[in-house]
């Protein structure tokens, strides 16, 4: 009889020859854990989803109690779904008044492609501006606005009209003109090693694009929710974008995402055409009743009050001469190596005793560190031991 390992070798896609091939059987808080009940401290938070660990006792029940009363009914936007109607408001109430018409998806990659069609739509433009070492999903209009070509180049021919600029760098501003109809940027860019930027810089950015007409799609879809400190990135530099995207913490570990903008940017998918964007299962009521409870969470529980302290205590502990920096906001960190070879090593030490981690794909020799919000100090303790026993171990014995 075949092991699961092999059922799904055999039968599930594969995207590299050699993944992880690790067996979880349930998981709680921080923790996951294998068939023999070891458990795995989870420092990535499935990137960037398990915001409040994972299997929240409330939003579980928030859960069960809508699947109790219905699953899916009707394609997104059509009926009154009390789950969509309840998490919009509550989302809408956190937010500045101009992001007041929200547009739930299945993913933070369909919210991209809609934030996209929505803004060519909207301006009337064809022009697309996005940022160098970007990533913003894997389907053709995320890919066509990833800047890394590396990971583009099998896949085209991709969207026509996408310039790409630096990132962080006012210089290049000029670069977004009367023709650009939006501006595509990570408020903190994740898989270019977690970079965040100037506050003068995204001031700049924010003031350009309203000078020549061109609407700011911020992508927060890692960024938000108390990941770097604050409940969304863009409240760091003191701007708010025209559109905002948002999934992964989203949904409390169920599949959501978002663009959100103001009803009249909304509206310009109401007619001609008509049904401007459509998806089938974006807003299910299931995520949607998750994601209302996660936020309900995070909020009268107040984690994010303690993320800075918590970023402090994975800065005072994760020192070492192999470490070349660490950057970051919050809970959203890249501890640097000199190579990826080194990354990669310490990074399987570690999974191999108990704390799993990874690495970025447009900076392979960072190590990703994104735990859940609701980790503690001990846990925080326990995790950075590890990672330090992994790189003396590697360090030490390289020779």
């Amino acid at each position: 009889m075949l092991t699961l390992r092999q059922l799904f070798l055999n039968n599930n896609a594969q995207t590299t020859n050699f993944p992880l091939l690790l067996e979880f059987e349930r998981a709680e808080g921080v923790y996951i854990y294998d068939q023999e009940g070891k458990p795995f401290t989870d420092l990535i938070s499935g990137i960037g989803v398990s915001n409040l660990g994972h299997s929240n006792p409330q939003v579980i029940a928030a859960i069960k109690e809508q699947v109790d009363k219905y699953m899916h009914l009707m394609v997104y936007g059509e009926y009154v779904q009390t789950p969509q109607v309840k998490f919009a408001e509550k989302l809408i109430s956190i937010l500045p008044q101009n992001l007041s018409s929200v547009y739930f998806t299945n993913s933070g990659a369909e919210a991209v492609e809609g934030a996209l069609k929505l803004a060519k739509r909207f301006t009337g433009r064809q022009q697309i501006v996005a940022m160098h070492n970007s990533y913003h999903g894997s389907s053709h209009g995320a890919l066509s606005v990833m800047g890394n070509e590396e990971f583009k180049q099998a896949y085209r021919p991709l969207l026509p009209g996408v310039n790409f600029i630096r990132f962080n760098e006012a210089e290049d501003l000029q670069f977004i003109t009367t023709e650009t109809a939006c501006v595509i940027v990570e408020t903190v860019q994740g898989e270019a090693g977690i970079r965040v930027p100037d506050v003068a810089y995204m001031q700049a950015l924010r003031a350009r694009c309203t000078e020549v007409g061109t609407l700011l799609i911020l992508d927060e879809i890692q960024a938000a929710f108390g990941r770097t400190g604050k409940l969304f990135a863009f409240e760091h530099f003191g701007i708010v974008p025209d559109i905002l995207l948002l999934a992964k913490a989203l949904g409390g570990g169920m599949p959501v995402g978002a663009f959100i903008a103001s009803v009249e940017v909304m509206s310009a998918f109401k007619e001609n055409p008509i049904l401007g964007h459509i998806t089938t299962f974006g807003g299910h009521p299931v995520c949607c009743a998750a994601g209302l409870a996660a936020l309900e969470v995070l909020l009268n529980d107040k984690l994010i009050d303690g993320v800075e302290a918590k970023n402090q205590l994975f800065h005072q502990q994760l020192t070492h001469p192999s470490i070349k920096g660490i950057r970051g906001k919050g809970l959203m960190l890249a501890v640097e190596f000199e190579s990826f070879d080194l990354n990669k090593k310490i990074i399987d030490r570690c999974i191999e005793n108990g704390v799993i981690t990874d690495w970025f794909l447009h900076c392979s020799n960072s190590m990703r560190i994104a735990p859940p919000l609701i980790i503690t100090a001990e846990q925080i303790s326990h995790a950075c031991a590890v990672i330090m026993e992994a790189i003396d171990y590697h360090t030490d014995t390289r020779a």
